[in-house]
């Protein structure tokens, strides 16, 4: 797993997403067509297929006794923890909140921008390997900043069980309406509406391949927060950081999927065995060992360079979903880093405190993605519109500019536009 700056296997580790199995995009198209044409009967009908459980019209909605059933099997220390990472991620999500302007021009006119929340978004939880209550809060709270009034969100029922802490956390995170569905026919419940579920404006979270290609698929018929791959985490350690905490954090990637990446670069070769050694320790007592075996196997690698110039610029080129800065003076190396959904500063800020507390949102850009995407955010669940209001003062001042434009584009239509207010 230790390697050089020049191994073919970070190129390798790099492009992983770009080998997605054309399987996956044939299933993904038959099931959307199919929510697309026959509605509740194929969302129904997959869920039964996939998820083991039997739903109708009356059932696939998460009733508030259900709710409260459910809620009451969740211990008082759990919710309050919650409550306390509601909190933070409110209190970050609050300061990114846009308002609405305008200017006045000397002539009378007013031009400004204003600002409205989306209607209705669809947040997917996912429910399979693992059930994330985190992303539950980390998806529905930047909408309800933004003033989202309804908040949808699916995740799979498998057995026709979600976890009452996932139902809990869409209470406080203020879910209007739970749907017990999950896969790419959920994603094409949202992006159609079937009888049970009205559509959706907007459809955001994290999922596996299928959810991924499903969302990209309809993207256009809504829009989608962003196509997200598997996870992973980037960390560059120098010679003062501790191999088990280092090796714990990549653990930490590694456990959630067979396809996450997890990479460690460092100028020190004896940093690089130890967290070799200590990765095979931990793995050992690691609940999930068999699934972040795999992904260490396929996609981990302890990177030696000779500076730490070298691990910026490798990592740029990563442009990693979460970055670690373990390294001695974070803040002062901080500005050699141009891509990065996310950058943990220090021997005490770790991946997993961004997961579940800090505030700064959980869903990231994955795959490079982080040289133009940005992580989700109150922005997110917003829309923009231009407000321009021209007096007769201003209007006569820009006549003369615009029907010369207008005609050089060859387009007089646009010409007469003006052209016949003038003459009126």
């Amino acid at each position: 797993m230790i390697i050089s700056k020049n191994d073919k296997r970070l190129e390798y580790i790099k492009n992983r997403n770009e080998s997605v199995n054309s399987q996956y995009e044939e299933t993904v198209k038959t099931i959307l067509s199919d929510v697309k044409r026959l509605g509740d009967d194929a969302l129904f009908s997959y869920t039964a297929n996939f998820d083991r459980v039997s739903l109708d019209v009356n059932s696939v909605r998460v009733s508030e006794k259900e709710i409260d059933d459910a809620i009451a099997l969740v211990d008082a220390d759990f919710a309050e923890s919650l409550s306390r990472a509601r909190d933070n991620i409110l209190l970050f999500h609050s300061y990114q909140v846009e308002k609405s302007w305008s200017i006045e021009t000397s002539n009378g006119s007013t031009l400004g921008q204003r600002i409205t929340p989306l209607e209705r978004v669809g947040i997917y939880v996912p429910g399979g390997k693992a059930s994330y209550f985190s992303s539950v809060l980390m998806n529905a709270l930047p909408a309800v900043v933004a003033g989202v009034k309804e908040i949808v969100m699916v995740t799979p029922a498998v057995d026709g069980y979600i976890n009452p802490k996932v139902l809990l956390a869409a209470r406080v995170a203020g879910v209007t309406e739970i749907y017990k569905v999950g896969g790419a026919q959920a994603i094409g419940s949202l992006a159609y509406g079937t009888t049970s579920i009205k559509k959706v404006d907007k459809i955001v979270g994290p999922g596996n391949i299928y959810v991924a290609l499903a969302k990209k698929s309809v993207f256009g018929l809504v829009d989608i927060d962003m196509i997200a791959g598997p996870s992973e985490i980037l960390i560059i350690a120098d010679e003062y950081a501790d191999p088990c905490k280092v090796a714990a954090d990549m653990l930490s990637q590694a456990e959630h999927d067979e396809l996450a990446a997890s990479v460690t670069i460092t100028c020190s070769m004896d940093l690089a065995e130890k967290i070799s050694v200590e990765l095979e320790r931990q793995l050992e007592i690691l609940p999930r060992k068999e699934i972040a075996k795999k992904s260490l196997n396929n996609y981990g690698a302890i990177v030696v360079v000779e500076t730490l110039e070298e691990a910026a610029e490798i990592s740029n080129l990563f442009a990693p979903e979460h970055l670690e800065l373990y390294i001695k003076s974070p803040m002062e190396f901080l500005p050699k880093i141009k891509h990065a959904g996310a950058i943990f500063m220090g021997e005490y800020s770790p991946e997993v405190i961004g997961d579940y507390y800090a505030g700064p949102n959980h869903v990231l850009p994955t795959g490079g993605s982080a040289r133009f995407f940005s992580p989700l955010g109150t922005y997110d669940f917003i829309k923009r519109s231009s407000i321009i209001y021209y007096s007769k003062e201003e209007f006569d001042y820009a006549s003369k500019d615009v029907i010369r434009l207008a005609s050089d584009e060859g387009l007089e239509g646009h010409a007469n536009s003006i052209i016949y207010r003038q003459n009126k």
